[in-house]
Protein backbone atom coordinates (compact mmCIF):
# COMPACT_ATOMS: atom_id res chain seq x y z
CA UNK A 1 0.00 0.00 0.00
CA UNK A 2 1.22 3.62 -0.59
CA UNK A 3 -0.55 6.85 0.67
CA UNK A 4 1.16 10.63 0.15
CA UNK A 5 -0.26 13.05 1.17
CA UNK A 6 0.29 16.99 0.18
CA UNK A 7 -0.68 20.27 1.00
CA UNK A 8 0.57 23.41 0.38
CA UNK A 9 0.39 26.73 2.01
CA UNK A 10 2.05 30.66 1.21
CA UNK A 11 1.52 33.54 3.72
CA UNK A 12 0.57 36.72 2.69
CA UNK A 13 0.52 40.25 4.44
CA UNK A 14 0.10 43.61 4.71
CA UNK A 15 3.01 45.37 2.91
CA UNK A 16 2.64 48.45 5.61
CA UNK A 17 2.76 46.07 8.32
CA UNK A 18 6.02 44.76 6.99
CA UNK A 19 7.80 43.87 9.92
CA UNK A 20 8.53 40.77 8.33
CA UNK A 21 12.22 39.72 6.63
CA UNK A 22 11.70 38.34 3.25
CA UNK A 23 15.55 37.10 3.59
CA UNK A 24 15.13 34.84 6.74
CA UNK A 25 17.28 32.14 5.97
CA UNK A 26 15.62 28.29 5.48
CA UNK A 27 16.88 27.13 8.92
CA UNK A 28 15.13 30.16 10.43
CA UNK A 29 12.15 29.37 8.70
CA UNK A 30 12.12 25.94 10.09
CA UNK A 31 12.46 26.37 13.50
CA UNK A 32 9.32 28.39 13.14
CA UNK A 33 7.64 25.52 11.51
CA UNK A 34 4.11 25.77 13.12
CA UNK A 35 4.45 28.97 15.50
CA UNK A 36 2.84 31.64 15.13
CA UNK A 37 4.78 35.33 14.81
CA UNK A 38 3.52 38.72 14.84
CA UNK A 39 3.49 38.44 10.18
CA UNK A 40 1.65 35.49 9.31
CA UNK A 41 1.08 32.40 9.80
CA UNK A 42 2.66 28.59 8.60
CA UNK A 43 1.40 25.23 8.52
CA UNK A 44 1.78 23.22 5.05
CA UNK A 45 1.64 25.41 1.61
CA UNK A 46 -1.03 27.29 2.83
CA UNK A 47 -1.70 31.02 1.31
CA UNK A 48 -2.50 33.38 4.50
CA UNK A 49 -3.80 36.78 4.05
CA UNK A 50 -3.77 39.73 5.71
CA UNK A 51 -6.47 42.70 5.18
CA UNK A 52 -8.44 45.65 6.78
CA UNK A 53 -11.44 45.07 8.16
CA UNK A 54 -14.26 45.44 5.87
CA UNK A 55 -17.79 46.98 7.11
CA UNK A 56 -19.90 46.33 4.66
CA UNK A 57 -19.59 42.06 4.20
CA UNK A 58 -22.73 40.34 4.26
CA UNK A 59 -22.43 37.54 6.59
CA UNK A 60 -24.52 34.25 5.68
CA UNK A 61 -25.47 31.52 8.00
CA UNK A 62 -24.33 29.10 5.59
CA UNK A 63 -20.57 29.45 5.91
CA UNK A 64 -19.24 26.44 3.51
CA UNK A 65 -19.73 27.38 0.12
CA UNK A 66 -18.87 24.88 -2.55
CA UNK A 67 -17.42 26.67 -5.85
CA UNK A 68 -18.59 24.54 -8.40
CA UNK A 69 -20.15 25.79 -12.02
CA UNK A 70 -22.98 27.62 -12.12
CA UNK A 71 -26.21 26.39 -13.17
CA UNK A 72 -26.18 28.41 -16.25
CA UNK A 73 -22.71 27.54 -17.09
CA UNK A 74 -22.17 24.78 -18.75
CA UNK A 75 -19.34 22.67 -17.79
CA UNK A 76 -15.69 22.48 -20.24
CA UNK A 77 -16.01 20.29 -23.20
CA UNK A 78 -13.15 17.71 -22.42
CA UNK A 79 -12.74 17.50 -25.90
CA UNK A 80 -9.05 18.08 -26.53
CA UNK A 81 -8.61 17.43 -22.84
CA UNK A 82 -5.44 15.50 -23.37
CA UNK A 83 -3.66 18.65 -25.57
CA UNK A 84 -4.43 21.07 -22.65
CA UNK A 85 -3.10 18.74 -19.95
CA UNK A 86 -0.35 17.73 -21.59
CA UNK A 87 0.64 20.89 -22.81
CA UNK A 88 1.51 21.91 -18.98
CA UNK A 89 3.64 18.76 -18.32
CA UNK A 90 7.05 19.18 -19.73
CA UNK A 91 6.81 23.09 -18.19
CA UNK A 92 5.88 21.16 -14.86
CA UNK A 93 8.38 18.83 -15.55
CA UNK A 94 11.44 21.48 -15.53
CA UNK A 95 10.02 23.44 -13.27
CA UNK A 96 10.07 19.92 -11.10
CA UNK A 97 14.09 19.13 -11.56
CA UNK A 98 14.61 22.72 -11.11
CA UNK A 99 13.37 23.24 -7.94
CA UNK A 100 14.75 19.68 -6.90
CA UNK A 101 18.20 20.86 -7.48
CA UNK A 102 17.61 23.78 -5.31
CA UNK A 103 16.42 21.96 -2.72
CA UNK A 104 18.91 19.26 -2.96
CA UNK A 105 22.15 21.56 -2.68
CA UNK A 106 20.33 23.33 0.24
CA UNK A 107 22.78 22.70 3.48
CA UNK A 108 19.79 21.84 5.58
CA UNK A 109 18.74 18.83 2.96
CA UNK A 110 21.97 17.24 3.84
CA UNK A 111 21.57 13.84 4.62
CA UNK A 112 18.24 14.49 5.15
CA UNK A 113 14.56 12.70 2.93
CA UNK A 114 13.43 15.22 0.21
CA UNK A 115 9.78 14.77 -0.56
CA UNK A 116 7.58 17.37 -2.47
CA UNK A 117 4.87 17.15 -4.94
CA UNK A 118 5.94 18.98 -8.37
CA UNK A 119 2.13 19.38 -9.35
CA UNK A 120 0.46 20.56 -6.02
CA UNK A 121 3.17 23.35 -5.95
CA UNK A 122 3.05 24.33 -9.46
CA UNK A 123 -1.27 24.56 -9.31
CA UNK A 124 -1.01 26.49 -6.02
CA UNK A 125 1.12 28.94 -7.82
CA UNK A 126 -0.90 29.21 -10.64
CA UNK A 127 -3.87 29.68 -8.21
CA UNK A 128 -1.87 32.25 -6.74
CA UNK A 129 -0.81 33.92 -10.04
CA UNK A 130 -4.48 34.32 -10.64
CA UNK A 131 -4.27 37.17 -8.25
CA UNK A 132 -1.72 38.64 -9.44
CA UNK A 133 -0.67 41.76 -11.81
CA UNK A 134 1.84 43.32 -13.93
CA UNK A 135 5.64 42.09 -12.80
CA UNK A 136 4.35 40.00 -9.86
CA UNK A 137 2.14 37.89 -12.61
CA UNK A 138 5.17 37.59 -15.10
CA UNK A 139 7.76 36.46 -12.45
CA UNK A 140 5.47 33.74 -11.52
CA UNK A 141 4.81 32.36 -14.98
CA UNK A 142 8.96 32.42 -15.46
CA UNK A 143 9.31 30.65 -12.28
CA UNK A 144 6.70 27.84 -13.49
CA UNK A 145 7.79 27.90 -16.75
CA UNK A 146 4.78 28.86 -18.51
CA UNK A 147 6.11 31.97 -20.09
CA UNK A 148 5.37 31.04 -23.76
CA UNK A 149 1.83 30.11 -22.45
CA UNK A 150 -1.17 32.29 -22.17
CA UNK A 151 -3.16 32.92 -18.63
CA UNK A 152 -6.01 31.12 -20.45
CA UNK A 153 -3.83 27.93 -21.71
CA UNK A 154 -2.30 27.46 -17.93
CA UNK A 155 -5.66 27.90 -16.54
CA UNK A 156 -7.65 26.16 -18.88
CA UNK A 157 -4.74 23.28 -18.76
CA UNK A 158 -5.30 22.89 -15.10
CA UNK A 159 -9.12 22.90 -15.62
CA UNK A 160 -9.05 19.85 -17.38
CA UNK A 161 -6.11 17.93 -15.85
CA UNK A 162 -8.18 18.33 -12.56
CA UNK A 163 -10.78 16.79 -14.25
CA UNK A 164 -8.44 14.17 -15.37
CA UNK A 165 -6.92 12.95 -12.24
CA UNK A 166 -9.89 13.17 -10.04
CA UNK A 167 -11.38 10.31 -10.21
CA UNK A 168 -11.80 7.45 -7.59
CA UNK A 169 -11.33 3.67 -8.19
CA UNK A 170 -11.04 0.81 -6.00
CA UNK A 171 -7.61 0.25 -7.36
CA UNK A 172 -6.83 3.78 -6.77
CA UNK A 173 -7.43 6.92 -4.95
CA UNK A 174 -6.35 10.30 -6.48
CA UNK A 175 -7.85 13.44 -5.38
CA UNK A 176 -7.07 17.21 -5.53
CA UNK A 177 -8.35 20.31 -5.01
CA UNK A 178 -8.01 24.34 -3.48
CA UNK A 179 -10.52 26.07 -1.19
CA UNK A 180 -10.43 29.79 0.33
CA UNK A 181 -10.80 30.54 3.80
CA UNK A 182 -11.57 33.49 4.15
CA UNK A 183 -12.45 35.89 7.18
CA UNK A 184 -16.37 37.06 7.62
CA UNK A 185 -15.26 40.60 7.42
CA UNK A 186 -13.46 40.49 3.97
CA UNK A 187 -14.49 40.44 0.77
CA UNK A 188 -12.29 39.41 -1.96
CA UNK A 189 -12.70 40.31 -5.81
CA UNK A 190 -14.92 38.26 -7.19
CA UNK A 191 -13.09 37.41 -10.43
CA UNK A 192 -10.35 35.90 -7.86
CA UNK A 193 -13.21 33.14 -5.81
CA UNK A 194 -14.47 32.50 -9.73
CA UNK A 195 -11.49 31.56 -11.04
CA UNK A 196 -10.40 29.56 -8.44
CA UNK A 197 -13.61 27.80 -8.28
CA UNK A 198 -14.13 27.58 -12.33
CA UNK A 199 -10.27 26.06 -12.88
CA UNK A 200 -8.97 25.15 -9.50
CA UNK A 201 -12.28 23.16 -8.46
CA UNK A 202 -12.26 25.19 -5.34
CA UNK A 203 -14.58 25.56 -2.72
CA UNK A 204 -15.22 28.65 0.09
CA UNK A 205 -15.68 28.90 3.12
CA UNK A 206 -16.33 31.46 6.11
CA UNK A 207 -13.80 31.25 9.50
CA UNK A 208 -14.31 34.02 12.39
CA UNK A 209 -10.27 34.55 12.52
CA UNK A 210 -11.13 36.79 15.80
CA UNK A 211 -11.41 33.49 17.73
CA UNK A 212 -8.90 31.97 16.52
CA UNK A 213 -9.01 28.23 18.38
CA UNK A 214 -12.21 28.45 16.64
CA UNK A 215 -11.06 29.35 13.28
CA UNK A 216 -7.65 26.51 14.30
CA UNK A 217 -10.46 23.74 15.06
CA UNK A 218 -12.12 24.21 11.64
CA UNK A 219 -9.30 24.75 9.46
CA UNK A 220 -7.87 21.05 10.86
CA UNK A 221 -11.10 19.49 10.64
CA UNK A 222 -11.41 20.92 7.00
CA UNK A 223 -7.60 19.39 6.42
CA UNK A 224 -8.03 16.40 7.92
CA UNK A 225 -11.43 15.63 5.76
CA UNK A 226 -9.15 16.42 2.53
CA UNK A 227 -6.22 14.18 3.57
CA UNK A 228 -8.38 11.11 5.16
CA UNK A 229 -6.93 12.28 8.54
CA UNK A 230 -3.38 11.39 7.87
CA UNK A 231 -2.81 15.28 8.87
CA UNK A 232 -5.27 16.15 12.04
CA UNK A 233 -3.55 18.78 13.58
CA UNK A 234 -1.40 20.85 11.33
CA UNK A 235 -2.54 24.45 12.10
CA UNK A 236 -1.64 24.91 15.69
CA UNK A 237 -2.91 28.56 16.18
CA UNK A 238 -4.06 31.29 13.95
CA UNK A 239 -3.21 34.84 14.31
CA UNK A 240 -6.57 37.26 14.95
CA UNK A 241 -5.44 39.54 11.96
CA UNK A 242 -6.07 36.50 9.88
CA UNK A 243 -8.29 37.37 6.61
CA UNK A 244 -7.39 34.72 4.14
CA UNK A 245 -6.36 31.31 3.61
CA UNK A 246 -5.47 29.18 0.49
CA UNK A 247 -5.14 25.50 0.69
CA UNK A 248 -3.94 23.39 -2.37
CA UNK A 249 -4.30 19.86 -1.50
CA UNK A 250 -3.29 15.98 -3.55
CA UNK A 251 -4.47 13.15 -1.91
CA UNK A 252 -3.00 9.72 -3.31
CA UNK A 253 -3.64 6.50 -2.50
CA UNK A 254 -2.28 3.09 -4.46
CA UNK A 255 -2.01 -0.63 -4.41
CA UNK A 256 0.06 -2.13 -6.20
CA UNK A 257 -0.16 -4.18 -8.93
CA UNK A 258 2.16 -6.98 -7.40
CA UNK A 259 2.09 -6.89 -3.46
CA UNK A 260 5.11 -8.02 -1.76
CA UNK A 261 4.56 -10.81 0.34
CA UNK A 262 4.51 -10.13 4.03
CA UNK A 263 6.24 -13.19 4.86
CA UNK A 264 8.91 -12.58 2.75
CA UNK A 265 9.70 -9.08 4.37
CA UNK A 266 13.02 -9.26 7.04
CA UNK A 267 15.02 -7.12 8.73
CA UNK A 268 17.67 -5.44 6.51
CA UNK A 269 20.79 -2.97 6.19
CA UNK A 270 20.10 0.45 4.77
CA UNK A 271 23.25 2.23 4.53
CA UNK A 272 22.61 5.67 4.86
CA UNK A 273 25.86 6.74 4.01
CA UNK A 274 29.95 5.63 4.23
CA UNK A 275 29.48 5.65 8.15
CA UNK A 276 25.80 5.17 8.68
CA UNK A 277 23.37 2.16 8.77
CA UNK A 278 20.20 1.53 9.92
CA UNK A 279 17.98 -1.16 9.94
CA UNK A 280 15.07 -1.41 8.06
CA UNK A 281 12.42 -3.85 7.45
CA UNK A 282 12.85 -4.96 3.42
CA UNK A 283 10.41 -5.89 0.97
CA UNK A 284 11.25 -8.62 -0.99
CA UNK A 285 9.54 -9.93 -4.62
CA UNK A 286 10.35 -11.84 -7.22
CA UNK A 287 8.59 -10.91 -10.83
CA UNK A 288 8.48 -9.01 -14.43
CA UNK A 289 9.38 -5.56 -13.70
CA UNK A 290 10.33 -2.96 -16.19
CA UNK A 291 14.01 -2.54 -15.82
CA UNK A 292 16.85 -0.88 -17.04
CA UNK A 293 20.24 -0.43 -16.37
CA UNK A 294 22.17 3.13 -17.78
CA UNK A 295 25.57 2.33 -17.76
CA UNK A 296 26.57 5.70 -18.94
CA UNK A 297 24.82 7.59 -15.71
CA UNK A 298 25.35 5.00 -13.50
CA UNK A 299 21.50 4.15 -12.59
CA UNK A 300 19.85 1.35 -12.00
CA UNK A 301 16.07 2.15 -13.00
CA UNK A 302 13.28 -0.44 -11.86
CA UNK A 303 9.46 0.86 -12.73
CA UNK A 304 6.42 -0.75 -10.11
CA UNK A 305 3.18 -0.21 -11.25
CA UNK A 306 0.19 0.06 -9.20
CA UNK A 307 -3.66 -0.85 -10.24
CA UNK A 308 -4.83 2.02 -11.86
CA UNK A 309 -3.24 4.78 -14.15
CA UNK A 310 -0.09 5.65 -12.05
CA UNK A 311 3.34 4.38 -11.39
CA UNK A 312 6.28 4.54 -9.09
CA UNK A 313 9.94 4.82 -10.70
CA UNK A 314 12.78 4.25 -8.20
CA UNK A 315 16.20 5.42 -9.59
CA UNK A 316 19.17 3.95 -7.21
CA UNK A 317 22.93 5.39 -8.28
CA UNK A 318 25.89 3.25 -8.15
CA UNK A 319 27.60 3.81 -4.70
CA UNK A 320 28.99 7.30 -4.94
CA UNK A 321 26.85 8.58 -7.44
CA UNK A 322 24.30 10.42 -5.91
CA UNK A 323 25.27 14.02 -6.07
CA UNK A 324 26.30 13.17 -10.11
CA UNK A 325 22.94 11.91 -10.76
CA UNK A 326 21.20 14.86 -8.55
CA UNK A 327 23.53 17.58 -10.40
CA UNK A 328 22.04 16.38 -14.29
CA UNK A 329 19.16 15.05 -13.65
CA UNK A 330 16.29 16.51 -16.04
CA UNK A 331 13.32 15.34 -17.68
CA UNK A 332 14.81 14.30 -20.53
CA UNK A 333 16.54 11.60 -18.13
CA UNK A 334 12.63 10.04 -17.56
CA UNK A 335 11.82 10.26 -20.74
CA UNK A 336 14.93 8.54 -21.87
CA UNK A 337 14.70 6.02 -19.04
CA UNK A 338 11.12 4.94 -19.47
CA UNK A 339 11.70 4.04 -23.24
CA UNK A 340 14.71 2.00 -22.36
CA UNK A 341 12.82 -0.01 -20.01
CA UNK A 342 12.08 -3.69 -20.87
CA UNK A 343 10.00 -6.28 -18.93
CA UNK A 344 12.06 -8.58 -17.14
CA UNK A 345 12.76 -10.82 -14.20
CA UNK A 346 13.43 -9.14 -11.42
CA UNK A 347 14.67 -10.12 -7.71
CA UNK A 348 13.47 -6.91 -6.29
CA UNK A 349 13.84 -5.01 -2.68
CA UNK A 350 12.94 -2.40 -1.61
CA UNK A 351 12.21 -0.93 2.03
CA UNK A 352 9.05 -0.72 4.15
CA UNK A 353 8.75 3.16 5.26
CA UNK A 354 6.30 5.98 6.84
CA UNK A 355 8.42 9.50 6.48
CA UNK A 356 7.20 13.20 6.09
CA UNK A 357 9.30 16.06 4.89
CA UNK A 358 8.86 19.50 4.67
CA UNK A 359 10.11 22.42 2.90
CA UNK A 360 10.55 26.40 3.34
CA UNK A 361 9.89 27.30 -0.36
CA UNK A 362 10.04 31.32 0.02
CA UNK A 363 13.62 31.66 -0.18
CA UNK A 364 13.91 29.11 -2.72
CA UNK A 365 10.79 30.66 -5.28
CA UNK A 366 12.83 33.96 -4.57
CA UNK A 367 15.76 32.36 -5.99
CA UNK A 368 14.34 30.83 -9.03
CA UNK A 369 12.62 34.51 -10.34
CA UNK A 370 9.52 35.11 -8.29
CA UNK A 371 11.02 38.22 -6.54
CA UNK A 372 8.30 40.78 -6.52
CA UNK A 373 6.03 38.78 -4.80
CA UNK A 374 7.93 38.99 -1.84
CA UNK A 375 8.49 42.52 -1.71
CA UNK A 376 6.34 45.68 -1.11
CA UNK A 377 6.08 46.00 -4.64
CA UNK A 378 3.93 43.08 -5.01
CA UNK A 379 1.08 43.63 -7.01
CA UNK A 380 -2.09 41.54 -5.76
CA UNK A 381 -4.63 43.73 -6.47
CA UNK A 382 -6.51 41.12 -8.38
CA UNK A 383 -7.04 39.53 -4.79
CA UNK A 384 -7.88 42.56 -3.01
CA UNK A 385 -8.12 46.39 -4.96
CA UNK A 386 -8.09 47.75 -1.48
CA UNK A 387 -5.07 46.46 0.43
CA UNK A 388 -1.87 46.26 -0.30
CA UNK A 389 -0.64 42.19 -0.16
CA UNK A 390 2.78 40.45 -0.29
CA UNK A 391 4.13 37.05 0.08
CA UNK A 392 6.11 36.54 3.08
CA UNK A 393 6.24 32.44 3.73
CA UNK A 394 5.72 29.30 1.00
CA UNK A 395 6.04 26.15 3.15
CA UNK A 396 5.58 22.67 1.98
CA UNK A 397 4.72 19.04 3.57
CA UNK A 398 4.48 15.65 2.10
CA UNK A 399 3.84 12.30 3.53
CA UNK A 400 4.51 8.71 2.53
CA UNK A 401 3.53 5.16 3.63
CA UNK A 402 4.99 2.31 1.83
CA UNK A 403 4.50 -1.15 2.67
CA UNK A 404 3.71 -4.68 1.43
CA UNK A 405 -0.38 -4.68 1.60
CA UNK A 406 -2.94 -4.39 -1.39
CA UNK A 407 -6.31 -4.85 -1.40
CA UNK A 408 -6.90 -8.50 0.66
CA UNK A 409 -8.31 -10.08 -2.46
CA UNK A 410 -4.92 -9.10 -4.42
CA UNK A 411 -2.87 -11.41 -2.42
CA UNK A 412 -4.37 -14.51 -4.54
CA UNK A 413 -2.64 -12.75 -7.42
CA UNK A 414 0.75 -12.39 -6.56
CA UNK A 415 1.40 -16.19 -8.33
CA UNK A 416 3.28 -15.63 -11.43
CA UNK A 417 4.80 -17.81 -13.64
CA UNK A 418 8.27 -16.64 -14.87
CA UNK A 419 11.13 -18.23 -16.76
CA UNK A 420 14.38 -20.12 -15.93
CA UNK A 421 16.01 -17.31 -16.60
CA UNK A 422 19.11 -16.04 -14.10
CA UNK A 423 16.51 -12.45 -12.81
CA UNK A 424 18.03 -8.81 -12.77
CA UNK A 425 18.78 -7.69 -9.35
CA UNK A 426 17.91 -4.24 -7.40
CA UNK A 427 18.21 -3.66 -3.79
CA UNK A 428 17.54 -0.52 -2.63
CA UNK A 429 19.66 -0.57 0.73
CA UNK A 430 21.40 2.97 -0.24
CA UNK A 431 19.87 6.35 -1.01
CA UNK A 432 17.27 6.16 -3.92
CA UNK A 433 15.15 8.86 -5.87
CA UNK A 434 11.62 8.12 -6.46
CA UNK A 435 8.77 9.83 -8.68
CA UNK A 436 5.26 8.71 -8.91
CA UNK A 437 4.05 9.58 -11.94
CA UNK A 438 0.39 9.55 -12.96
CA UNK A 439 0.40 7.69 -16.66
CA UNK A 440 -2.63 8.98 -18.82
CA UNK A 441 -1.67 12.56 -18.24
CA UNK A 442 2.35 12.15 -17.70
CA UNK A 443 2.37 13.87 -14.40
CA UNK A 444 4.97 13.93 -11.76
CA UNK A 445 2.34 13.91 -9.11
CA UNK A 446 5.58 13.08 -6.35
CA UNK A 447 9.52 13.04 -6.34
CA UNK A 448 11.89 12.81 -3.78
CA UNK A 449 14.85 11.16 -2.45
CA UNK A 450 14.77 8.65 0.49
CA UNK A 451 18.18 9.29 1.82
CA UNK A 452 16.65 7.64 5.42
CA UNK A 453 13.49 5.33 5.68
CA UNK A 454 13.38 4.85 9.38
CA UNK A 455 13.95 9.29 9.93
Amino acid sequence: MFKWINLICSVFQFSSVGTEDPTLSAAESYKMWGRLYSCFLVSLLLMVVWAAPQKDHDHSEDHHQHLHHGKDEPHPSHEGADDLSHRLSPHNADFAFSLYKKLSTHPEAKGKNIFFSPLSISMALSMLALGAKGNTHSQIFSTLGYSTLTPDQVNEGYEHLLHMLDHSQDEMLLEAGSAVAVREDFKPVDKFLKDVQHFYQGEAFTVDYSKPEVAVQEINKYIAKKTKDMITDMVKTLDPQTVMMLINYIYFRGKWKKPFEQRFTQKADFHVDDNTKVTVDMMQNTGRYHFYIDWDNSTSIIKVPYKGNASMMLILPDEGKMQDLERNISKDHIKYWHDKLSYRVVDFSMPKFSISASSSLAETLQEMGMVDAFLDIADFSGISVDTKLLASKVLHKAVLKVDEKGTEAAAATTIEIIPLSMPRTITLNRPFLVFIVEDSTKSILFMGKINNPTA
